[in-house]
């Protein structure tokens, strides 16, 4: 059974992975406004994975014998000066999730709550590989902004990315 507050921590994450969703949608909204199709489609996978993110401790909550709360999601940004910003704001984001993760470890910890924590491990590792991804889209952006063709080549390599749902959903999504 979770604590109070542990359940109370796992629910406010469940909506910040749902409001992800919800941010990386409006981005992909924004670059396809732009005809960055590659990039809109980079950016319309996130918001899937990130509903995974919100699942996946939704499942979690309810299998630990908790109850899902669901609370109001704030709309997100839906104007941007440009792709930087947008790659910015996911790094900023990215990074805003990574700590939102680490305080609910360290209460889990602090509880001795370990079935919570290993839980987590899981996405400690895939923060990483987040703030990876928005990392190297900056610096490839960076690279090729100021060149068309480059610039096109990049958004086509964005248009690549596959969905792939994650193994830890199991059944249950």
């Amino acid at each position: 059974m979770l604590s109070k507050r542990i359940e109370e921590l796992l629910n406010e994450q469940i909506n910040y992975e749902l409001f992800s969703s919800y941010l990386y949608l409006s981005m992909s909204a924004y670059l396809s406004d732009l005809n960055m199709n590659g990039y809109a489609h980079w950016f319309h996978i996130q918001a899937q994975e990130e509903k995974d993110h919100a699942m996946i401790i939704y499942n979690y909550v309810i299998s630990a014998g908790g109850r899902v709360r669901l609370e109001a999601i704030d709309g997100p940004k839906t104007e941007f000066t440009d792709i930087r910003e947008v790659l910015e704001e996911t790094l900023e984001h990215e990074r805003m999730i990574t700590q939102k993760i680490y305080k609910i470890v360290d209460e889990a910890t602090s509880e001795k709550d370990y079935k919570t924590v290993k839980a987590l491990e899981w996405f400690i590792n895939e923060q990483v590989e987040e703030e990876e991804n928005a990392v190297d889209n900056i610096a490839k952006y960076n690279m090729l902004a100021d060149d068309a063709k480059g610039l096109y080549l990049l958004d086509k390599e964005m248009l690549a990315r596959v969905y792939v749902p994650s193994a830890m959903l199991g059944n249950k999504a």
